[in-house]
């Protein structure tokens, strides 16, 4: 006597080895990862950089820039601000899409960088011209990268449910 042989769908294992085959190349999701992560770096360093006030001193301007509406006569505050840049691009709004990812193994790598000349000075703190004194840092890219280094985990966490939550579908 021969137990009878029940009916099996192979319909559901198809779809979900179709799904599997999504995580064969994580690599795109890894860099969209590491493109989150570097855009909100970006953002938590540009909104901490301070901005110079030179209001009151007397700098000539070349190019006659208003600031609140009014016309200044001198330097204008912000170029540190406006200098942060990730990967290879050309101005620092924090759009992830666009920057660009290096690998060097099994890391990813993307730079933010300040090309300003006084940059480190504003980051590290920086001998008085007169060399009597000490301003201090404001170390805007030490505080964001532990502000992000706190967030992480709750960010990667997130876009590892969502993403494994739409190839499960």
């Amino acid at each position: 006597m021969m137990a009878g042989m029940g009916s099996f769908n192979i319909r559901g294992l198809t779809e979900l080895q179709r799904e599997m085959e999504k995580l064969q190349d994580p690599n795109a999701f890894v860099e969209a990862c590491a493109k989150e992560l570097a855009a909100r770096l970006l953002r938590l360093v540009i909104k901490r950089t301070p901005v110079g006030d030179y209001s009151g001193q007397s700098y000539t301007c070349e190019t006659g820039f208003s600031h609140k509406g009014k016309k200044v006569k001198g330097k204008q505050g912000g170029t540190l601000r406006r200098g942060w840049t990730a990967g290879q691009r050309a101005s620092a709004q924090g759009y992830a899409d666009s920057l660009t990812v290096n690998h060097f193994g099994g890391t990813y790598v993307i730079e933010i960088v300040n090309p300003v000349e006084y940059a480190s000075y504003v980051e590290y703190g920086h001998r008085t011209a007169n060399h009597k004194g000490w301003v201090k840092g404001h170390f805007m890219m030490k505080i964001s990268e532990q502000e992000l280094q706190n967030m992480a985990p709750q960010i990667l966490e997130r876009k590892i449910r969502k993403y494994l939550g739409d190839i499960m579908k």
